[in-house]
């Protein structure tokens, strides 16, 4: 079982931005900057390419209202998208906003985040989804 079949299971909590009963979108506690999400179907899957069809293709019309909350919420360009999957063997899709490229660099550090910060994240993208 993933950290990630934890946090849909509710063992470990999580910042969660929007769920449905296929999806989940919630804070990266690790981010590269303020307000990168992570969305996720809830089946167990390690390669997003081996994901059924339409979980495929679900999956990013459930990621766009969030991205446009997203591009809302924080100043940047746009919401960037990317598909690492080294790090949890569980499909997921980074929602980044961005400036420039390397604002998708992930061999940058990443940001150390209290909760406060966090929870303040997460009330800034669910406000922006609101509107």
């Amino acid at each position: 079982m993933t950290i990630f079949s934890k946090i849909i299971a509710g063992e470990i909590p999580s910042y969660k931005i929007a769920e449905n009963d296929r999806f989940l979108a919630f804070l990266d506690v690790y981010p590269l900057v303020e307000g990168h999400v992570l969305v996720i179907p809830k089946i167990e899957t390690d390669n997003l390419f081996d994901l059924d069809d339409s979980y495929l293709s679900e999956i990013l019309v459930f990621a766009k209202p969030v991205a446009k909350a997203i591009e809302k919420a924080f100043r940047c360009n746009r919401c960037g998208i990317s598909v690492i999957g080294i790090e949890v063997p569980h499909t997921h899709v980074h929602l980044i906003p961005i400036n420039t490229a390397n604002d998708l660099n992930f061999t940058r550090g990443k940001l150390n985040m209290s909760k406060e910060e966090l929870k303040t994240v997460q009330e800034k993208i669910l406000l922006a989804m609101e509107k």
